[in-house]
């Protein structure tokens, strides 16, 4: 996609040809939102269509990455095979679209409305259970408690969160943790399944005791590094 202020002209990505000419609309949000049936293949990244109406549009096999997205209508779109990595899809609404094999990695998909999606066959979907999770990463289990761990500063707090809580022995809890398995980074307490996990998130690892229905969340971005729970128990240091 090449881009002039008020001359946008969009191209397939994989052969160049022109879907759209420049000097036809004044923006790119303008020309994908009057041609959205014909966007098949059309290089859109990091285009910034913020807001836009593209209900029912063609997107399948669309270059989308980094594109910014939020609060757009993709309701019933047909984005097969679309590559929205790093797309910016926040609060969209993507009720019964077609996702199917699309490349979601790292998009943000916070707050966004998936109702009835097609979402087959897109690998980042592929979130363990809680039990998965326990098996893959070899966390200690104890009846209805697992051992995890927690990086936190010297000061024995959270170096990421707003809400300082001091880890000391003891029971820990939240008001609210996050269940959006979309958001890698919100509210609740951030644990790690694995010490060189948590070593990313402070420079003291302690370790807790958390009972499984305290998990609220295993994101599917990220998770081999956190995932949320309410309520955590700081076990003595040895």
């Amino acid at each position: 996609m090449s881009e002039q202020k008020g001359n946008p002209e969009i191209k397939r990505w994989d052969t160049d040809a022109v879907i759209i000419p420049a000097g036809k609309y004044a923006s790119i949000k303008e020309a994908v939102e009057k041609e959205y049936k014909s966007l098949y293949r059309a290089n859109l990244r990091s285009a910034d269509l913020r807001s836009a109406n593209l209900s029912s549009a063609n997107l399948s096999y669309a270059n989308l990455r980094s594109a910014d997205l939020s609060y757009a209508d993709l309701r019933s779109a047909n984005l097969r095979s679309a590559n929205l990595s790093y797309a910016n899809l926040r609060s969209a609404n993507l009720r019964s679209a077609n996702l199917s094999y699309a490349n979601l990695s790292s998009a943000d998909l916070s707050s966004a409305d998936l109702s009835s999606a097609d979402l087959k066959n897109i690998p980042q979907l592929n979130t363990p259970t809680i039990n998965e999770y326990i098996e893959k990463f070899k966390i200690e289990k104890k009846g209805e408690y697992i051992y995890v761990y927690k990086g936190i500063t010297d000061k024995l707090e959270s170096p990421n969160s707003s809400v300082k809580i001091k880890y000391t022995k003891g029971i820990h809890k939240v008001e609210y943790a996050d269940c959006d398995v979309w958001a890698d980074c919100s509210y609740g307490i951030s644990l790690s399944p694995t010490k060189e996990g948590a070593k990313e998130w402070g420079s003291k690892i302690i370790k807790v005791k958390v009972h499984i229905g305290d998990i609220s969340c295993i994101p599917i971005y990220g998770h081999d590094k956190k995932f949320r729970v309410k309520k955590l128990e700081v076990l003595p240091e040895k």
